[in-house]
């Protein structure tokens, strides 16, 4: 089926199904496909969209994803589930941030350009075709290859009822840290357009490193369960646990501390770590092992990203820091 051709709208009812969707043609003359899974329940109810694998290098979600669909049948649900274990094929293929094809972010070109490069095509048929359809988003992510960040669930803060109802989404998917960010979001991003239609948007982040951790997947599964649950989407109480960091800041992880030389990064400090303003945060060493920059911070507040790769070019990105709910 082509993507374009999709109407959630019609799909039948009381059904378990996984189908490929086209995007585009591949210069080879096969097509870029997207893997969906979806489950209707008997009856009519809210309509979940989860998305995983937005960045090619984060694996959390493309395992989450299957053993979600496989413990639902129809008869448990009520409403719909509809899911995309990997959005960012090009990039899946490569096991990069990024597409190779165009090099694109996709989680920087929502909503998207039906005539644009492949990764603008994804983004929108991912926005037109599915979230446009959505009452509620769960987009899976986490550190990838680059960068180390604490299992988490992220969320729109605001105070209106749209960001009442996405806070509640996030305190019953349940996880022991939560990094709230106020309005407005940051362009391009899966949750900038579901914030932009009124659409109570989370997604996750997790330590990531090219592999996925089993406590990570088991985690994702259960959340995304917890909120069907906390939707009426499916029966019983969602499984929480204590939260330990409630965390406020602008989520933007384009903007963070970076080197300003080349060599080999070395973290003095640790995840969810306080930090003090003009604390040394690591050193850059050159190969004889002298230090030729000491990283500090001119911001007090929680580390919730680390780079993992030693090696560094001038600009990238090291450290973010956030601050605490109080």
């Amino acid at each position: 089926m082509h993507l374009k051709d999709l109407d959630v709208s019609r799909l039948p009812r009381n059904t378990k199904e996984t189908v490929w969707l086209e995007v585009a043609q591949r210069a080879d003359g096969g097509h870029w496909q997207l893997p969906f899974l979806y489950v209707t329940g008997s009856t009519v109810g809210p309509i979940l969209l989860v998305l995983a694998a937005v960045h090619g290098d984060e694996y959390e979600g493309v395992e989450a994803i299957p053993r979600i669909f496989r413990r639902l049948t129809p008869d448990d649900l009520c409403g719909t589930l509809l899911m995309v274990p990997i959005c960012n094929v090009p990039a899946y293929g490569t096991a990069t941030r990024n597409s190779t094809i165009d090099g694109k972010n996709l989680a920087r070109v929502f909503p998207g350009d039906a005539h644009g490069t492949i990764t603008e095509q994804i983004a929108c048929f991912l926005t037109e075709k599915l979230l446009k359809s959505a009452d509620f988003l769960i987009d899976l992510h986490s550190g990838g290859i680059a960068a180390r960040i604490p299992t988490l669930i992220g969320y729109i803060r605001s105070d209106d009822e749209r960001g009442k109802r996405t806070l509640a989404g996030a305190e019953a998917f349940g996880t022991a840290v939560m990094w709230g960010h106020p309005l407005p979001v940051p362009p391009g991003r899966s949750l900038t357009v579901a914030t932009d239609l009124g659409i109570p948007a989370l997604y996750t982040e997790a330590p990531g490193g090219g592999f996925s951790r089993t406590e990570d997947v088991r985690c994702f599964t259960t959340g995304v369960l917890n909120v069907m649950k906390h939707l009426n989407m499916l029966e019983g109480k969602p499984q929480l646990q204590p939260v330990t960091h409630h965390l406020l800041g602008d989520g933007n992880l384009d903007n963070v501390i970076t080197t300003p030389v080349a060599g080999y990064f070395r973290a003095e400090v640790d995840l969810l770590e306080y930090v003090n303003v003009g604390q040394q945060l690591g050193t850059i060493c050159n190969a004889f092992g002298d230090v030729l920059a000491e990283i500090t911070t001119e911001q007090a507040g929680v580390i919730i990203m680390l780079r993992r790769i030693h090696r560094v070019h001038p600009g990238n990105g090291l450290i973010h820091v956030t601050q605490r709910l109080e």
